[in-house]
């Protein structure tokens, strides 16, 4: 059975959306265990207002044992300053859920909560995989082609890279995309501002022929903006500053295509009635366009399944984002990266 840690106070909605998903993915998925960390009086006091076919179903859940309460009295709000907080509140949610990780109790994490204090709860417990120089945030994004979404890594970890660490971003992304992703052989591209390997700032100069140079990946080239979305890709590397910027971008223009839209089909009466044709369309577009389906952003390179998903995730989103987690745990990501960064370092050596 494989035993996911919840973390039950972190996001927006916690932790009532945050414990709805966690049953509903042990009653939907089998062999699974989801540990639901956080203040144990407040989650079951939420628990007794659920409704009767909520509060049957985390009933059933309890009593077969795949649901365990394990009480963390404190959190970390989302304004808290990530270091200060994980390091002064040794006893919140994030710090219990991930020493349970590393105490081999569960096989991977989950929250919703604050992301910085994920990650650096993450390396202040779990430390770093063998080899590898920076954990990087990958994250899932939507592409044209609904069957091939796009890992962007890193998305916000570290803003300020060395070549080597990007290489490593590559190797770390294309293991990712094989187990989970199912891409039987990820394309890696490196985000630049243009596609001739002459582009780019000194840090895209000296990755570049680095990345020319793994075997066991298949290295692109530079890829631009424009291929995000595009769906001829499986892996975009870059630093954390680029990252992010491109995903809360990519964010901003999918709220913004919305509100245009609406507004746009609000203006005649007859355009009214087109929308209403129009809604099995819209709501198929709504549902690719989704990030909640997409399981979260795993954290790569800690020695451990680590799943940051949206503060804003409701039930469904914490659901597929126990899914990736026991998607990456079972298939050993964290293994297959030791080994890869360690077959890496032995060809260099060469």
């Amino acid at each position: 059975m494989t035993r996911v840690a919840l973390d039950a106070m972190g996001g927006d909605y916690a932790p009532k959306q945050v414990i709805v998903g966690g049953i509903e993915a042990v009653l939907q998925v089998p062999d699974l265990k989801v540990f639901l960390v956080g203040n144990e009086e407040v989650i079951r006091k939420t628990i007794k207002r659920f409704s009767k076919r909520r509060l049957a179903d985390a009933q059933k859940a309890l009593d077969k044992g795949l649901i365990e309460i394990v009480h963390a009295p404190d959190q970390v709000e989302m304004e808290d300053i990530p270091v200060e907080a994980v390091r002064k509140k040794k006893d919140c949610s994030i710090n219990v859920a991930m020493r349970l990780v590393k105490e081999g109790k569960a096989d991977a994490f989950v929250s919703a909560g604050n992301s910085g204090a994920v990650a650096t709860s993450a390396i202040l417990n779990l430390g770093r995989i063998n080899g590898v120089k920076r954990p990087a945030i990958a994250m899932v994004l939507p592409t044209n082609t609904p069957s091939r979404p796009l890992l962007l890594l890193d998305s916000g970890a570290n803003m300020d890279c060395h070549p080597e660490w990007l290489v490593q971003f590559a190797i770390m992304g294309n293991i990712y995309s094989k187990t989970v992703l199912r891409r039987e052989k990820p394309e890696v591209g490196l985000l630049s501002i243009g596609t001739e390997d002459c582009k780019g700032n000194q840090l895209t100069h000296e990755t570049y022929p680095e990345l020319k140079k793994l075997t066991d990946i298949d290295f692109v080239g530079n890829i631009e903006g424009h291929d995000i979305c595009g769906g001829q890709l499986d892996v975009a590397v870059c630093d954390g500053f680029v990252g992010n910027v491109v995903l809360k971008t990519v964010e901003s223009v999918a709220h913004a295509i919305g509100g245009w839209l609406k507004a746009e089909l609000k203006k005649t009466f007859f355009r009214k009635i087109c929308a209403l044709l129009l809604k099995p369309a819209f709501n198929a577009l709504k549902k690719q366009m989704d990030p909640e389906v997409y399981g979260g952003a795993p954290l790569l390179g800690v020695p451990g399944t680590v799943i940051i998903t949206h503060g804003n995730s409701t039930h469904k989103g914490i659901f597929y984002a126990v899914k990736s987690a026991l998607a990456a745990a079972r298939n050993d990501v964290s293994g297959l990266i030791e080994k890869a960064i360690a077959k890496q370092a032995e060809n260099l050596q060469q």
